[in-house]
């Protein structure tokens, strides 16, 4: 489960739809993982975006945030940190398994 919070951001529709396509792939890892919550908070600060997640699922929790000047840059270096960090807790879990 995704829940976004853009509290001070405007986004259209579409921009909205296209955050959710950038966390396709790190939802399917999640899921995978079991018990996935992602918490997904933008905002602005002066002239940058901030984005913040906060992910719990079976294997843990963690958090990450990703500042860049313009809120795609912020959403694909923070889509990119999740997949990275959930598939780095898929290796652990399926070693842990072995």
């Amino acid at each position: 489960m995704i829940q976004l919070n853009v509290g001070n951001v405007l986004l259209k529709p579409s921009q909205r739809k296209q955050v959710m396509a950038s966390l396709r792939r790190a939802m399917k890892i999640g899921q995978r993982l079991g018990n996935f919550m992602l918490d997904l908070r933008m905002s602005r600060c002066g002239r940058n975006f901030e984005v913040k997640a906060i992910v719990r699922d079976s294997a843990g929790e963690f958090t990450c945030h990703s500042r860049q000047h313009d809120w795609r840059g912020a959403m694909r270096e923070m889509a990119q940190i999740l997949v990275s960090r959930l598939h780095q807790q898929w290796i652990m879990r399926s070693a842990a398994a072995a």
